[in-house]
């Protein structure tokens, strides 16, 4: 067995991707799959919420995505920045889109469950507040890799763009203990233990690691496509170079007469 650091190598990732990416994809239809039917036929109604809990299935797992997913862009934007690893810059490239579509996600259903709880869609509160921050972020990272069109450069920037963004992850998480908001407190990753009954937690979990197997399936897509995409793009430039120091055939043409 190959060391890992071997995978750093770009040709040895697209092998190792092409193995992993079907096995990710078939855990994931499966623990989406078992998640949805435990969420919506076997969890129970919530005592006060009624019905209306169910949204939690979607809402909460989308919400640890939205905060996980940022912590890998954080560590590649670290290993493109200290470690120089060949594949950190693609990683983080593939990681914005996907983490702006969880943190979306997480924003419509939280709304949509605020409405019947709150009586609004919306309100200034610290945790969404700091969710929404996080989602423009990630917008910005993808307009920033969008914008700069040498990948070197896009990929410093996009590093450090990242690392000053993360500030705003312990704001999120900790924003319900730090200030007075409508948002509930943690539930699950509590000292005391879980305040949410077993029937409940575990579609919960279900969920949260289909969710999971989701981003890695889609990360890992998002990276190969990206390594062939520079390929293509080194061969034309290569191309391009080939053609412009090509000798001029009406020039040489001119000189055998």
């Amino acid at each position: 067995m190959q060391p890992m650091r071997n995978y750093a190598n770009p040709t040895e990732f697209l092998r190792l991707a092409d193995v992993l990416v079907p096995i990710a994809a078939a855990i994931t239809g499966l623990l989406l799959a078992l998640g949805l039917y435990l969420s919506w036929f076997v969890a129970p109604p919530d005592y006060q919420q009624g019905e209306t809990v169910r949204i939690m299935y979607l809402h909460v797992p989308a919400a640890w995505m939205s905060l996980f997913v940022y912590a890998v862009a954080t560590s590649a934007a670290l290993g493109t920045l200290v470690w120089r690893h060949p594949l950190a810059d693609a990683a983080q490239k593939a990681a914005a889109p996907l983490g702006a579509s969880f943190t979306f996600l997480c924003l419509v259903t939280g709304s949509i469950w605020g409405k019947p709880m709150w009586g609004t869609w919306w309100v200034w509160d610290a945790r969404l507040t700091s969710v929404l921050v996080l989602f423009l972020i990630y917008l910005g990272l993808v307009a920033l890799w969008q914008t700069i069109e040498d990948p070197g450069k896009a990929a410093r920037a996009a590093a450090i763009f990242t690392l000053v963004g993360a500030v705003n992850i312990p704001i999120i998480k900790f924003s319900v203990d730090w200030w007075n908001t409508l948002h509930q407190p943690a539930s699950v990753f509590r000292l005391g233990g879980p305040a949410i009954s077993g029937a409940m937690l575990w579609p919960l979990v279900v969920m949260a690691l289909a969710f999971t197997f989701l981003f890695l399936t889609l990360h890992l897509m998002a990276i190969r496509n990206e390594i062939l995409r520079r390929r293509l793009r080194r061969l034309a430039l290569l191309a391009v170079d080939a053609e412009d120091h090509a000798p001029d055939p009406s020039w040489e043409a001119a000189l055998e007469r």
